[in-house]
């Protein structure tokens, strides 16, 4: 004889019907109708997305190159009117050295006290366009801001400049032109 297992008996709760209506499951048809629906309006809210962002990429891309151009524009300017104020400065100079050639009677101090003047008018100008002098008379020999013209034996440790035949210009800190020097070199032995 079979083993049967009792199922306990349903409490009263359980066993009540429900007196709700039956919720309605929509056709097939509706579903399908609901879902395309509803994927049209995803669709057409997706569309305007992507047509805010293409108009915000535009106009970023516009301005973008508006920037640029105005950038470009600047730098050309900078380019070309940039020696503006160095030039304006220079006229000074200019001008004080023509005078001079005009002076027929001067004396040879009177010129040369001109001159001081039109040199200190010059640095002025050189020191507004941060134009700085190499002197390195005494320095230790740097490749990148001297060009050694010759080499002597010198009472000096090896490779010190020990003469300046031409100074050398930096404009900010970038060289305009090396100093021309003499360089020391080591001894030869006494034999």
């Amino acid at each position: 004889m079979p083993h049967r297992h009792k199922h306990p008996a349903p409490a009263d709760h359980e066993m009540a019907v429900s007196t709700a209506a039956p919720e309605a499951v929509p056709s097939p048809a509706e579903a399908g109708a609901d879902m395309a629906a509803d994927l049209t309006a995803l669709l057409q809210k997706a569309e305007m997305e992507v047509q805010t962002l293409r108009d915000d990429f535009l106009r970023a891309r516009a301005e973008t190159e508006n920037v640029r151009r105005q950038a470009r524009e600047e730098i050309a300017k900078a380019g070309k009117f940039g020696i503006e104020r160095f030039a304006a400065d220079l006229l000074a100079v200019k001008d004080a050295l023509e005078l001079a050639l005009t002076a027929g009677s001067a004396s040879f101090e009177q010129l040369r006290e001109g001159v001081a003047l039109t040199l200190k008018q010059l640095d002025a100008a050189f020191e507004k366009a941060r134009i700085q002098a190499i002197d390195p008379q005494g320095q230790p020999f740097d490749p990148h801001r001297h060009q050694a013209m010759q080499m002597v034996e010198a009472d000096v440790p090896a490779n010190t400049v020990v003469q300046v035949f031409q100074k050398g210009y930096l404009v900010h800190d970038r060289v305009l032109r090396p100093a021309m020097v003499v360089v020391a070199k080591e001894k030869t032995p006494q034999t």
